[in-house]
């Protein structure tokens, strides 16, 4: 099995650390993969959500919008992330 790209390693890590009942922005992690200090997050943005839809397809999150998960095919607009309930 091939590893981990490093934008998936990072949403799992934030919201597993987040746990179930909290979620993240997309632009935590942008924020978090450039580096925290300023650097340019924003162009990282369309791969962090490209990466969420992702891996909502595989089961392994829940992408939320306004507050209830949808469908990795019905996202649009402004959206956040958690970890999938079990």
């Amino acid at each position: 099995m091939p590893p981990e790209d490093p934008i998936a390693a990072e949403i799992l890590r934030q919201t597993q650390a987040r746990g179930a009942e909290r979620s993240i922005c997309p632009s935590e992690v942008a924020r978090a993969l450039a580096g925290g200090n300023g650097g340019p997050w924003r162009p990282l943005l369309g791969a962090v959500r490209a990466t969420a839809l992702r891996l909502a397809a595989e089961g392994r999150i829940e992408i939320l919008r306004k507050g209830r998960p949808v469908p990795p095919e019905g996202v649009r607009g402004v959206i956040r992330l958690r970890t999938r309930s079990r």
